[in-house]
């Protein structure tokens, strides 16, 4: 029986948050850390982002480092992989959170350029860190793997948001895959899949129009918050609490998507 005391600690676990310097993923690490986790804070151009979310973690008692490096790099994610366990020993949990959409155009006015660029950061980068991160894990007989997908997985995503949308339903697809593959070894691989949440991503690719279509949509009647999409990792990760679901897409949309 679980005990109801239970707490979620990651004392003895270390952790790789991709696209931890802003928005979801820096919120994902902060908790990770305040919960004892050793963190590597991942970013690609935000240095002084992720520098700061380190800072908190390290401020509160904890253990971080940050690494940088272009996901687009198709070597990238073995050296994040490699950096991460020769700083903490290990490598037990790894958030798959780097992506962005790179603005939005209808299907057929995308370039190839675009394909590669939105395909390659959202599907290649998350493919590859799952692909890097399993020997580590099955050499420990143990570890989570969890990516961030999105709502637009299921609904194929706002005006003009069609290869993000496309490019997410890999992942979640690519979830599910490995989590049969690797659960033999221990190893649990599931899935968050926001909705519209109130960060820089959408910043940078909505318009306040789009974003109050969106709201109008939801029935708890507001957008969501990179605060409260952390919950969901965290329990996915616990070792206690979720240590029969694998294979799974957690949705954190306020009611925007009930599948």
């Amino acid at each position: 029986m679980i005990n109801p005391s239970h707490a979620l600690q990651f004392a003895d676990k270390s952790v790789l948050v991709t696209g931890g310097g802003s928005g979801i993923g820096a919120a994902v690490a902060q908790s990770f850390g305040a919960a004892g986790a050793r963190v590597a804070v991942h970013y690609s151009r935000n240095r002084e982002g992720a520098e700061a979310v380190a800072s908190i973690i390290r401020q509160a008692g904890g253990q971080a480092i940050t690494l940088a490096g272009d996901m687009l790099d198709r070597s990238v994610s073995d050296q994040l992989v490699a950096q991460t366990v020769q700083a903490f020993g290990g490598l037990d949990i790894l958030i798959n959170n780097a992506g962005d959409m790179f603005g939005r155009r209808p299907l057929d006015q995308a370039s190839d350029e675009d394909f590669d660029r939105v395909i390659g950061l959202n599907t290649h980068a998350a493919f590859a860190l799952c692909r890097a991160c399993a020997p580590v894990m099955r050499k420990a007989g143990r570890g989570s793997m969890i990516n961030t997908t999105s709502i637009a997985a299921r609904t194929g995503g706002g005006e003009g948001a069609g290869l993000y949308g496309a490019a997410k339903a890999f992942v979640s697809t690519m979830t599910r895959v490995f989590a049969r593959e690797m659960a033999p070894h221990g190893i649990r691989v599931n899935g968050v899949a926001p909705g519209v949440i109130l960060t820089d991503f959408h910043a940078r690719n909505s318009t306040p129009e789009q974003l109050e279509g969106a709201r109008r949509g939801i029935p708890m009647g507001r957008l969501g918050t990179a605060d409260e999409c952390v919950g969901a990792y965290l329990f996915l990760a616990d070792d206690v609490l979720s240590s029969y679901i694998t294979g799974q897409i957690i949705e954190v949309n306020g009611g925007q998507l009930m599948p």
